[in-house]
């Protein structure tokens, strides 16, 4: 029997709707997927409508939405630190803290200690996150990532990537297990 493909997940900690979706895609999803971060600047921005995604989430029996005050932000220092976290094998561990840092508790993903905290969260020592983060080589490989999700046809976020095909928005991970069904 030949191994299922491998779906990656393509996110960035500042959606919402990555959010959701990170929430339940490990119990979602047929086969575990690979979580790549990505700069979500780079992809179309769907409208966030906040009393849908509040419903969503209670919907999802997640904690309440909590909004950052200085949301949306710029997330490319939580990108540097998602990245990071996953070269060092904490990618799912450190993703899930920081989006419950920003959207369950309503902190502020621009401010380095809310970034701190998701790393603590995962066992990463402040100052080893703080020096991944610097590395020329985690740069490097967030670009790649969101070229790669750009690359594969990837135009919006959330998305799932499985084969050839991507499937984007709160229905990817439904749409992605039809691929596994079929």
């Amino acid at each position: 029997m030949v191994a299922p493909e491998q779906p990656v997940f393509y996110y960035d900690l500042g959606s919402p709707q990555c959010y959701l979706v990170a929430e339940t895609i490990m119990a979602g999803l047929p086969v575990v997927p690979e979580w790549e971060p990505v700069l979500g600047r780079n992809f179309d921005r769907p409208t966030v409508n906040r009393e849908d995604i509040e419903r969503q989430a209670t919907a999802l029996h997640l904690q309440p939405i909590r909004w950052p005050t200085a949301w949306p932000g710029d997330t490319e220092q939580a990108m540097l630190a998602a990245t990071y976290a996953k070269r060092i094998g904490r990618a799912v561990a450190f993703s899930l803290a920081a989006f419950r840092q920003t959207f369950a508790g309503g902190r502020d993903l621009t401010d380095e200690n809310t970034i701190l905290i998701a790393g603590a969260a995962c066992e990463m020592h402040p100052t080893a996150l703080r020096k991944g983060i610097e590395l020329a080589s985690t740069r490097t490989a967030l670009q790649t990532a969101t070229r790669r999700a750009q690359d594969c046809g990837a135009t919006t976020l959330p998305a799932i990537q499985v084969a050839d095909t991507v499937y984007a928005g709160l229905e990817a991970i439904d749409d992605a297990t039809m691929y596994f069904e079929r």
